[in-house]
């Protein structure tokens, strides 16, 4: 199974765990050991635990919290024992890291327990129930929550990535603590990725920098988000992140002196305003945080200014504005560079004044919040939210807090998130901080991305007020609807039981939540019309006699199976939109009423038709294309063709189909439906070549866009193909007025990876409605 949010697992090893699931009655009892004979290095708070479980104690639900942890830990131990790392070290060494974060960042002791336990459901024999019997509902939930997915085979790795990401957000909207765990699991992978091949360790920290490290921003947790951020960055720009060493080490004596004078200074002018209590210390950045400024703002080292700031911390909110007060009494403030995020906290909780002033000879950033803001501010929801009695945050601010959260998992169960990269390139975009925050007309925040319009705040308050938005009020005044939204507007949508979106609102809004909504809408509200074009196009092939028996006929109803597809009006919306081919819809038709009509003949034998193909491979020379190097492995001196049904790469699954008529071998990809109705006997087993992909060659295959109609869309198609290399050997356009034209391309392409690059680029347009593969018809 295609795992894309693992990271270094378990070592492929003969025995996965020494103790099989009968064996758990004896686990249960055996009493817990002493800290030293578990033979590896455990954190001072886990001995002391361990040490002061009373003799006799098991792990049947311990309730003491020390008993709990040592409990687990022992548990965690014998199950995991006999398994390795990708390094050779011990695996329960990693959990006993993830359980020493999560205690680290003040974690409850049931986290903590799940840190321990997380992965003994997934890499042994141990069955939820079994966990649950052992340590409790609550236990059982969190590790549930991080369980990966098991017993599920994914097409590739994005659906993988996109389905794990799925069941980890849904169990966040039970339970937040999950991404507590999860987010403890994937800190310390990265810490240990050095034992993997370089293209696993690349591909886990682009996924941590694009979503993990934004993650655990959006919670607020900053320990975690910095850590993560610095370690994708010296994976994946090793070069950047050693300059970026170098020049912090070579100015850092001269900085923390530059510093520690600005302290005492204000220090020394705290406290003559009464203000002793206040703590004031340096704060350095971290070195992504350094590097992406210096690409945003396009400056060298040392035109940064906050590569080092003071942060002031006080005893109450008072204190904080007096404390402000002090700054710009001693040093001379920046205009434009005070935030408030105490009055307006941001959506993850944080709560601090920032200011920007001219110290001792160069600007410097401060930051003063109280001691409580602080331990926020570093270890987020784990020391913000207090829990109910099942372990589900409490009701209250914090709900809204996370509204993008609810937002996610709805569009999720609505359905809407049914292509996988749109789901990615929503979690991605939705997880990066707002810059906008506007007010709804009860006064509330609400935080949006920069650029965002009244569709994108329609959309999120809710899905229905999106659908039926026809006009906005900002300041009370009205606007259009593409108006960009400003920090402080007062928002007020204008709705109607018969407005309904529009395609032009692509063209502006701002936010993948808006525009997933919008194109979902389309679809559902345009599936009579794609529904009547495929019964059209079946109809005039067909004829009009019999017609409505033959789609009401269970024949049908297989054909629809087997393209995947629930009903025959689904197989007909397919057709209407041309995720399937009128060809395919024909050509798998005839085969079951063949089907039907020949069930009591007597089959045709394979034996005798692959004897034949065979002996006539043998008088025939070995095909070879491109630079004489076969293309594809298992079908030497055979006479082959790659199915125009599903067009396959390189790169992707495949396997040969023996024709009927000694009409050679077809190359389909695996999942094809056309695959599923020829028996195993004439399936055989084939691969692509690895040689190959050093010949540049090209293959084939055909896609169906709909894009919104207007002047140069296809240019515009064009040139974006054209950028990337890629060769259109076929373009055909089909307009409609008042409809969205569809284009129909063939390209040629090097494998799947590039089928994939190339779909994204399309798909990102603004006026791309959809795009699929389809087979050549």
């Amino acid at each position: 199974m295609l795992n894309a949010t693992s990271a270094p697992d378990v070592q492929p090893i003969d025995q996965r765990s020494t103790h099989p699931a009968c064996g758990l009655v004896a686990l249960r009892d055996r009493q817990i050991r002493s800290p030293d004979d578990y033979g590896i290095e455990l954190p001072p708070w886990l001995r002391e635990c361990i040490n002061h479980v009373p003799p006799g104690i098991g792990h049947s639900c311990p309730t003491d919290s020390e008993a709990l942890l040592a409990a687990a830990f022992d548990f965690a131990f014998q199950l995991h024992e006999g398994q390795f790392r990708a390094s050779g070290d011990p695996y329960i060494v990693h959990p006993v890291a993830v359980a020493d974060l999560l205690r680290d960042i003040g974690a409850s002791a049931s986290v903590i327990a799940a840190g321990f336990l997380h992965d003994v459901v997934e890499d042994t024999d141990v069955t939820p129930e079994q966990l649950e019997s052992h340590f409790g509902p609550e236990v059982r939930e969190l590790v549930e929550g991080v369980t990966k997915l098991g017993g599920l085979h994914f097409t590739n790795r994005t659906e993988a990535q996109a389905e794990n990401l799925r069941k980890m957000f849904l169990a966040m909207a039970s339970d937040i603590r999950v991404v507590l765990v999860k987010l403890a699991d994937r800190l310390h992978n990265m810490r240990t990725l050095g034992a993997l091949r370089e293209e696993k360790r690349q591909r886990i920290a682009r996924e941590t920098r694009e979503i993990y490290a934004p993650l655990a921003n959006r919670l607020g947790i900053g320990r975690f988000k910095w850590e993560l951020e610095d370690l994708s960055f010296k994976l994946l720009e090793p070069e950047a992140f050693r300059e970026m060493q170098q020049e912090v080490a070579t100015k850092r004596s001269e900085r923390e002196e530059r510093l520690g004078v600005t302290v005492q200074l204000l220090s020394d002018r705290l406290a003559a305003a009464g203000l002793e209590n206040c703590e004031v210390n340096g704060r350095p950045k971290h070195l992504y945080g350094i590097w992406t400024k210096m690409q945003r703002q396009q400056k060298a080292f040392h035109e940064i200014y906050d590569v080092a700031a003071l942060r002031i911390l006080t005893p109450s909110v008072e204190a904080c504005y007096r404390a402000l007060a002090v700054v710009h009494d001693t040093f001379r403030p920046i205009p434009g560079r005070f935030k408030d995020y105490i009055g307006l906290p941001k959506p993850n909780g944080y709560q601090s004044l920032h200011t920007a002033v001219i110290g001792r000879h160069r600007p410097i950033e401060v930051q003063i919040r109280t001691l409580e803001m602080h331990q926020v501010s570093e270890f987020g929801i784990a020391a913000h939210w207090k829990y109910k009695e099942g372990g589900s945050p409490a009701a209250g601010g914090d709900t809204e807090r996370f509204n993008w959260l609810r937002q996610l998992v709805d569009w999720q169960q609505e359905g809407g998130s049914d292509d996988h990269n749109d789901y990615l390139a929503s979690i991605k975009e939705d997880l990066f901080d707002e810059e906008v925050f506007v007010f709804t007309p009860k006064g509330d925040v609400l935080g949006l991305r920069k650029g965002s319009t009244a569709v994108d705040f329609a959309y999120r308050i809710h899905s229905e007020v999106g659908n039926h938005c026809h006009g906005v009020r900002i300041n009370d005044r009205l606007c259009p609807l593409s108006t960009p939204l400003q920090n402080g507007d007062f928002i007020n949508i204008l709705t109607s039981k018969t407005a309904h979106p529009s395609l032009d609102w692509l063209n502006f809004v701002a936010t993948p939540t808006a525009r997933n909504r919008i194109r979902q809408w389309y679809k559902r509200s345009h599936r009579d019309e794609t529904i009547q074009r495929g019964k059209e196009l079946l109809e005039r092939e067909l004829g009009r006699n019999g017609f409505d028996a033959l789609l009401n006929s269970e024949a049908m109803t297989r054909v629809a199976e087997r393209c995947n597809l629930h009903c025959t009006d689904d197989l007909l919306a397919a057709l209407g939109f041309g995720a399937v081919t009128l060809h395919q819809v024909l050509n798998r038709l005839r085969e079951e009423i063949r089907l039907q009509s020949e069930a009591e003949a007597q089959p045709l034998s394979n034996e005798d038709v692959a004897r034949k193909l065979v002996e006539q491979a043998e008088s025939t020379p070995a095909r070879q294309d491109h630079a004489g190097v076969m293309p594809i492995l298992g079908v030497e001196r055979l006479d082959y063709r790659l199915g125009g049904c599903c067009s396959p790469l390189p790169g992707e699954a495949i396997v040969g189909t023996v024709a009927l008529g000694n009409h050679g071998i077809t190359i389909h990809r695996q999942e094809c439906a056309n695959v599923e109705a020829i028996p195993s006997e004439r399936r055989l087993p084939v691969r692509w070549n690895p040689a190959n992909d050093r010949n540049g060659q090209r293959f084939p295959v055909q896609l169906r866009i709909e894009v919104i109609d207007r002047v140069g869309i296809l240019k515009d198609i064009l040139m974006r193909l054209s950028d990337g290399s890629i060769n259109v050997s076929d373009a055909r356009v089909k307009t409609a007025y008042g409809k969205p034209a569809r284009i129909d391309l063939r390209v040629e392409l090097a494998g799947a990876d590039l089928l994939q690059r190339t779909m994204d680029q399309i798909r990102s347009m603004a006026d791309v409605l959809d795009i699929a593969r389809t087979g050549q018809s």
